[in-house]
């Protein structure tokens, strides 16, 4: 399969509300559409997961946080701009539907945000991941491809078959051009420029 098919069928994977097995630039991940909460369900459902714990997000670039954040406090900006690796930034004051909503693409899914109302967000390095989030549109859920509790799984040959056989795509190993195989620094902001440090 060619790479512009590999992400044809994963964008569309995710356009009809599946999920998706999928590479990023730090370990390889379980993903969907982040405004869809029917899919977000099944994703914590695929991890054994609690669905009170918030998921990590990938977003194109800082305009398409700006659509679900309601305000980007400028510390973010500095630190997205000199950042060279994996970085998670927990925003204030996320976009959501309310629960029992079915979503549309200008909330997010309300099963992604955390109980305050944070939601953490990273602009993905590797360009593949760039050009899914960019090519969907909106925000897509980024969280490691293992079963809750279990190791976070360091290659595609480590991750469970059970997993592999839950999602609706798997996009072939070849596509792992960039994985560092280790989990991205988080940091939560807030609007008066605090940063608290989550995980180094």
């Amino acid at each position: 399969m060619k790479p512009e098919e590999i992400l044809n069928n994963a964008l569309q994977t995710l356009r009809d509300g599946g999920t998706i097995l999928y590479p990023t630039d730090t370990v390889w991940g379980l993903g969907c559409d982040a405004t869809n909460p029917a899919a977000v369900a099944r994703i914590f459902e695929i991890k054994q997961r609690s669905d009170a714990k918030s998921l990590v997000l990938l977003a194109s670039d800082l305009d398409m946080v700006a659509k679900y954040v309601k305000e980007i406090p400028s510390i973010a900006v500095d630190l997205v701009e000199v950042n060279d690796a994996p970085m998670t930034i927990i925003y204030p004051g996320a976009i959501a539907c309310e629960p029992g909503a079915s979503g549309d693409r200008w909330h997010l899914a309300h099963n992604t945000v955390a109980a305050d109302g944070s939601v953490g967000i990273r602009i993905p390095l590797m360009e593949w991941c760039k050009q899914l989030v960019y090519k969907l549109g909106r925000p897509i859920v980024s969280t490691s491809a293992n079963i809750s509790g279990e190791p976070t799984p360091q290659r595609f040959s480590d991750i469970p078959q059970e997993i592999k056989d839950a999602v609706d795509f798997v996009v072939p190993p070849s596509v792992d051009v960039a994985s560092t195989g280790k989990a991205s620094q988080i940091l939560k902001v807030g609007l008066k420029g605090e940063i608290e440090i989550i995980r180094k």
